[in-house]
């Protein structure tokens, strides 16, 4: 399949590390906290985190933390599609198409749960035709991106004249949650809001770069170092401190199938500073410096994020020919990759 657009979107509200500290230490949530987690939150969020802003639709950081579950799932509901609906709109303009000339919308997620699914509202607002496929992944995590457009490429494979949207979109701060774990801590640190969005077809696009080759890798085993649970009808976040450890292990267990025709480049999802530094010592020759880049800017937005980095090499590499290998991973414990190539 053809990429014909690839757009972005954050909401308007940006904070910096420090800000974040500022609002939020004296929120009853961070003051409910022992004395050792408030200093590791002071820490991360004062010093080098390889974060500088994170974007958030949910306002005052401190508040954010003080909502029922209720207020939570009600914000998600506003704003996922709200965001997910303006990267749409940007790809579509991108692409020289209208809303009505799309075949499929795919929409994942993993930052709440609605049901219908986040299609069903963007295909509402947008104006999607009443017979576009509207399919909705939910339960991949910070991954979720590129099993989403291998579904897309199965789509396109039966249908080859269809026009398919990919749409990536994560409201983090509706499932921002804290206690005193070291995990749920660290994730309050790193996580933001954000959507990214993709338009295939089966014919070259002006870009003419064509996806293809995907693979994944599933460790259920290691379910329990990256997932979300339920607690008090709250998503909270479980993070192992031996994720960047295991992310860079299935990295490499994906790259080894690579090696016979070595891509040009490596796009890896930045989930955070010690997992792309653990991942570039297993990706010897390879610069990660625009995962880095969407680190800095955005810190860690989930699914989105790889595609912020395909956006950010685009951006950096208008010349760019040849062959990109773009991998994400999260819960699961699962990792999952495709190539770009651009003749």
């Amino acid at each position: 399949m053809f990429l014909h657009a690839l757009a972005t979107a954050v909401p308007p509200a940006v904070l910096t590390q420090r800000q974040c500290w500022e609002i939020g230490r004296d929120s009853p949530a961070v003051q409910r906290l022992n004395r050792r987690s408030q200093l590791v939150l002071r820490a991360i969020l004062t010093g080098n985190s390889g974060i500088a802003t994170r974007h958030f639709a949910l306002g005052d950081i401190g508040q954010v933390l003080s909502l029922t579950a209720d207020e939570l799932n009600a914000a998600f509901r506003r704003e996922a599609p709200r965001l997910a609906g303006i990267a749409l709109t940007r790809a579509l303009a991108g692409a020289d198409l209208r809303a009505e000339q799309l075949d499929a919308l795919l929409v994942c997620t993993c930052t709440g749960y609605l049901c219908p699914g986040v299609t069903s509202y963007v295909a509402e607002q947008l104006g999607l035709r009443r017979d576009a496929i509207l399919h909705d992944l939910v339960g991949l995590g910070c991954g979720a991106a590129i099993p989403t457009l291998r579904a897309a490429s199965h789509l396109l494979a039966a249908r080859p004249e269809s026009v398919v949207a990919c749409v990536a979109v994560e409201i983090s701060s509706a499932a921002f949650y804290l206690d005193d774990d070291h995990g749920v801590l660290v994730s309050a640190c790193l996580f933001s809001d954000g959507a990214a969005v993709t338009i295939w077809r089966g014919r070259p696009g002006p870009s003419g770069i064509r996806c293809h080759g995907f693979r994944s890798l599933h460790l259920p085993e290691k379910r329990d170092l990256l997932r979300f649970e339920t607690r008090n009808g709250r998503l909270r976040n479980l993070l192992d401190r031996s994720v960047p450890a295991e992310a860079a292990a299935a990295v490499a267990e994906l790259f080894v199938r690579e090696i016979a025709v070595p891509p040009a480049a490596a796009l890896i999802h930045p989930g955070g500073r010690d997992v792309l530094d653990a991942i570039g010592e297993v990706l010897p020759g390879y610069s990660l410096e625009d995962s880095y880049a969407v680190l800095k800017a955005h810190g860690n937005m989930s699914s989105p994020s790889v595609l912020f980095v395909l956006e950010e090499h685009l951006r950096t590499h208008p010349a760019w020919r040849g062959d990109l290998w773009l991998a994400s991973f999260g819960a699961g414990f699962s990792a999952h990759a495709c190539r770009l190539t651009a003749d």
